[in-house]
């Protein structure tokens, strides 16, 4: 089970390090396009990203907004960065998907990486 879960990990950390600098993408969305994962797995798998490897604080909600954690530090790291970005919060702390939301991968891309 931990291989065929690394080998997902591993297709939602490839689709994550798409999201260019400026935009976000839904944990849904990651979902869709890694394949064989749910939402829930794209957050457990932001969770253990870690590193600036992977852009993890440009994976927000499906209502553009962070999602809490048990660490309210990474909430505001996460947003510290998305601002740093240029990514602005409107007043009920969302982020606008219309205007920086991510598109996803061109369509050679996602060929060129087995995902379709």
């Amino acid at each position: 089970m931990a291989a065929k879960s690394d080998a997902v990990y591993a297709r939602i950390y490839r689709v994550t390090k798409e999201i260019p600098a400026g935009k976000v993408a839904t944990y849904g969305q990651i979902a869709r396009i890694a394949g064989a994962s749910t939402p829930r797995m794209v957050g457990y798998a932001m969770a253990g990203a870690g590193s600036k490897d992977v852009p993890w604080w440009r994976v927000v909600n499906a209502q553009g907004m962070i999602s809490p954690r048990n660490n309210p530090f990474s909430e505001l790291q996460q947003r510290d960065l998305l601002e740093h970005e240029g990514i602005t919060f409107k007043s009920n702390d969302r982020i606008s998907l219309k205007d920086y939301g991510w598109d996803g991968p061109e369509l050679p891309w996602l060929k060129e990486n087995g995902l379709i």
